[in-house]
């Protein structure tokens, strides 16, 4: 089967009441319309991909070489560009040069991955970032409460003097990573408005950019339900 994939804008989160009154966490996202901007095979570039352009953009908020590769398919200048990497060339060739692809393609799929941008929070500090419970606040510790503790108890001394474990949790970037949710919840598809519903949170900030797809994997639970058992 063809995987099936999209480029969409994540709206925000709000409540979805089920038939059954149950209220479930739902993220609202903009899925589409994407037109395909190239179509890659293994003669021409060494594999089979497809590439997916979502949200319009100003010529003059775009570059030149954005302008001619979008016109090649008939689109005005896109803001994002995305691949979707198929398996072979005759997946590739139920895709079109300057086709329009919209959430009604995922018309009867019950589960999606999504793929985004977490928020960044720049320089923290080790109890932001991995957790950590902090020092004692007893009388005797001074001004060391949100220390990391000692951070040496793994070197080791090689010929090139003692060096800490690479991985060792300590303060530095936290956020602004790529991360995917696995086997979301489809809830709802609004092919008028380009809406696609899905249960719980996906990474990112309202506003940030999600590449949709069918799944790679399904959890045994949800690939029984996946197949109607």
């Amino acid at each position: 089967m063809t995987a099936t994939a999209i480029l969409g804008k994540k709206i925000g989160m709000s409540r979805w009441f089920m038939a059954d009154g149950q209220n479930i966490p739902v993220t609202i996202i903009q899925a589409g319309p994407c037109v395909i901007t190239q179509v890659k095979t293994a003669a021409s570039d060494g594999y089979a991909a497809v590439q997916l352009a979502f949200d319009d953009a100003k010529p003059r908020a775009s570059r030149q070489p954005i302008i001619g590769h979008d016109a090649k398919a008939g689109s005005e200048p896109k803001r994002w560009h995305r691949e979707l990497r198929l398996d072979n060339d005759k997946e590739a060739e139920g895709f079109t040069l300057g086709q329009t692809l919209t959430v009604q393609s995922f018309e009867g799929t019950k589960f999606v991955d999504v793929t985004g941008t977490t928020k960044g929070h720049g320089f923290t500090g080790t109890m932001v970032r991995w957790n950590f419970k902090g020092l004692c606040a007893s009388h005797g510790t001074e001004r060391k409460h949100r220390s990391p503790g000692s951070i040496g108890g793994g070197g080791t001394d090689r010929g090139r003097g003692p060096k800490l474990k690479l991985g060792k949790k300590m303060s530095g970037h936290y956020g602004d990573e790529r991360v995917t949710i696995r086997s979301l919840d489809v809830v709802s598809i609004d092919q008028e408005k380009n809406l696609l519903v899905v249960k719980g949170a996906v990474p990112g900030a309202s506003n940030g950019y999600l590449f949709i797809r069918t799944p790679k994997r399904l959890y045994k639970r949800k690939a029984r339900i996946q197949a109607g058992k």
